[in-house]
């Protein structure tokens, strides 16, 4: 597995198994709420708002639930109030990791995330030692099947896409997140459907890892990903295929 879109393949699969789908929506409607109290309920106004309901319509998550979480964000439903902050680390093998979090209770939760990466191997640092490997973008995956390489690249360019890579059996496209709007209306204009779409960090170089290296940093991101109030994990890992389970 190498580069950023194949792991976030392997989670965007993972998120939609049954299993999973609960946790997903938890995390779907923190972000929701915190977006909308930020920058109101109205998503014509509210890019952040409008990327988590898309994430949320994704992963399949009723109407009513959306609604629910935009008017506790927007304060007509009483609702919890979150803090938003992010943890630095590294994993075995020097791997950069990046966590938000988005919690009701910031010292419980940065025990909780600390004693992750304690179990797996790995040590958090402090804030800004592994953020300045990875740059914010816009990101977007398209399905092979719906639609040509070069249709697809025209339109992503003339919206203002950065980069567009073949993966497996999905496009990736890459954007400033300035232009991560336009790109994926663009997309949506031309009835082009996205398999996901979000503003995500993407690494400026990776490390490669085989054999239980790999398997140490897998599990550590994994069960990150699997803590209630971490809404988004980054890491800097380069993994062969044949070492994903």
């Amino acid at each position: 597995m190498s580069g950023h879109s194949k792991w976030a393949s392997i989670k965007h699969k993972k998120a939609a198994t049954d299993s999973k789908r609960g946790k997903v929506f938890t995390k779907l409607i923190k972000e929701i709420t915190v977006a909308a109290r930020h920058g109101g309920g109205e998503t014509e106004k509210n890019p952040r708002l409008r990327t988590a309901i898309d994430r949320a319509k994704q992963a399949n998550m009723p109407t009513d639930n959306i609604d629910r979480a935009i008017k506790k964000g927007t304060g007509e439903l009483e609702g919890v109030t979150y803090e938003e902050f992010t943890m630095e680390g590294y994993g075995p093998g020097g791997v950069a990791i990046i966590v938000e979090v988005l919690t009701d209770n910031k010292n419980r939760t940065a025990s909780d995330i600390r004693s992750i990466f304690s179990k797996k191997n790995g040590n958090v640092a402090g804030a800004g030692s592994v953020s300045w490997m990875f740059e914010k973008k816009g990101y977007i995956e398209v399905d092979k099947k719906s639609v040509s390489e070069d249709n697809l690249m025209s339109i992503a360019l003339e919206a203002g896409a950065q980069d567009m890579q073949a993966e497996d059996d999905i496009y990736s496209i890459t954007t400033e997140t300035k232009d991560f709007e336009s790109v994926k209306k663009a997309l949506e204009d031309n009835n082009i459907k996205f398999e996901s779409a979000e503003i995500t960090m993407i690494p400026k170089s990776t490390v490669k890892l085989t054999g239980d290296p790999a398997k140490q940093v897998l599990s550590l991101v994994e069960m990150l990903e699997d803590s209630d109030d971490a809404q988004n994990v980054y890491a800097n890992f380069d993994i062969p295929d044949e070492e994903i389970s």
